[in-house]
């Protein structure tokens, strides 16, 4: 699914193609008036409200044929770049910026415009804001704290009103008709002087209203059709996806998972996907459980997409079914860095095993892939030395079985236990990659 991969084109052809988009936005630009202050500003009078329009029309236009794209299997959403939201700091920034456009008559693109056609107010703003931009690059480390605060992550208005994407296209689309409807009855009171009494409601264009109904059309189809599932996005994502599950290159070796929580370079995330009481009963040290069924939820999913690049996420069941399921779901939403523990917990119990005390292996194996191969006898949780094998030596661990043998003493007190563990030779599987963000806009 797109977006397409352009790395064919090399360095030059990025730069025809991204060259010809940003001249014809200019051109498009100084077309519509952009590139005149006193257009620009009679937007905040409500005197003309061209800039609105033109850019909510954009807003509109480009959400319902993103959201139809993905609709209909043509857009990976999850290769969009979306901003990460930083709240309080975007409304501070907002405010900053809505203050010196209407001082300066401009925004930082549309000085650009003004500043290529030669007009001395806006080569004056556009050395203003590059000037802001200096300021602010040698002066935000007195602030950071805040300019990084109340963070959200990849954060959009479905999720923020808890509405399917369809609904939430629609509901903009309606707002903007609703605004451009208000906006020229606006206009013709506060532009041409018209009183209210003598303007008339109705639209006069016969052709905003056909593109107005199309638009509206458009939004109910995708509200009809709804959004691909992780599992139908994942059937579309081409060979190179589906390739590492055929060759097993995404199921990692637990001795490759110890390797890698012993790089100080590397965080290492271990998601269980497991029930409660064989997490509790025994568990990787430092892992968190996480219930499948939430892994198809924003607030189940976005923590794992939303990680650093130095990240690297393995997934693990008692067997390896529910961690493929897993791993198939988290990348048809976009996670990068993601592997599955070879075996699950049976096999790196196997690797790095229990005392016989606390469990032993069942003696029937049993039909289902994801039962746990091992009968505790009680629940360790991440106790023991099996769940923090990168550590050398297990000094620091209590002795169960002679925990045991002095409670039936009637004491307490048993002796440290010291384990080396054996050096097994694994394949290496694991591979970092980062997510290119491609930006654009008109800031």
């Amino acid at each position: 699914m797109a977006p397409f991969d352009m790395s064919a084109f090399g360095a030059f052809g990025y730069a025809l193609v991204f060259g010809a988009i940003g001249f014809g936005f200019g051109a498009v630009l100084e077309m519509a008036g952009f590139g005149d202050t006193r257009k620009l500003s009679a937007q905040f009078y409500f005197k003309d409200l061209t800039v609105l329009k033109v850019m909510f029309t954009g807003i509109i236009v480009a959400a319902v044929l993103l959201a139809g794209a993905s609709a209909f299997g043509l857009l990976d959403m999850s290769r969009v770049w979306v901003n990460p939201t930083y709240l309080w700091p975007g409304i501070v920034g907002g405010l900053v910026m809505g203050v010196g456009f209407v001082i300066g008559g401009f925004c930082p693109g549309t000085s650009v415009v003004a500043a290529s056609t030669l007009k001395i107010d806006g080569m004056l703003f556009l050395l203003g804001a590059l000037g802001g931009v200096w300021l602010f690059g040698e002066t935000v480390g007195s602030f950071e704290p805040f300019f990084l605060s109340s963070y959200m992550g990849r954060f959009t208005l479905d999720e923020w009103l808890g509405l399917p994407v369809g609904v939430t296209v629609l509901l903009v689309v309606a707002m903007a008709l609703l605004m451009f409807w208000a906006g020229e009855l606006a206009e013709r009171h506060f532009g041409q002087k018209q009183p209210w009494a003598a303007i008339a409601l109705r639209p006069r264009s016969v052709g905003k209203v056909v593109a107005a109904g199309t638009l509206v059309a458009a939004s109910l189809v995708i509200v009809a059709r709804g959004q691909p599932t992780p599992a139908q996005k994942f059937d579309l994502l081409g060979a190179e996806v589906r390739r590492p599950i055929e060759e097993r290159g995404i199921f990692v070796d637990p001795a490759e998972v110890v390797a890698l929580r012993k790089d100080l370079n590397i965080q290492v995330v271990i998601v269980d996907l497991r029930d409660e009481h064989d997490f509790n009963l025994f568990h990787i040290g430092g892992s968190r459980r996480v219930d499948p069924a939430a892994l198809t939820r924003p607030a189940g999913y976005k923590p794992l997409l939303d990680q650093p690049a130095t990240t690297v996420t393995f997934l693990v069941g008692n067997g390896e079914n529910t961690a493929l399921w897993a791993w198939k779901t988290l990348k048809a939403l976009g996670a990068t860095n993601l592997y599955i523990i070879e075996g699950g917990m049976n096999h790196w119990l196997e690797r790095y095993a229990v005392p016989a005390c606390v469990a032993e292996r069942s003696r029937a194996p049993s039909s289902d892939p994801e039962a746990p191969a091992y009968r505790f006898a009680y629940a360790t949780g991440s106790s023991l030395p099996a769940s923090w094998p990168e550590i050398p030596t297990a000094k620091a661990f209590r002795s169960p079985c002679e925990d045991l043998i002095s409670s039936a003493a009637g004491h307490h007190g048993g002796d440290h236990e010291e384990i080396e563990w054996p050096t097994y030779s694994f394949a290496k599987k694991v591979k970092l990659k980062t997510k290119a963000a491609v930006k654009g806009g008109c800031g």
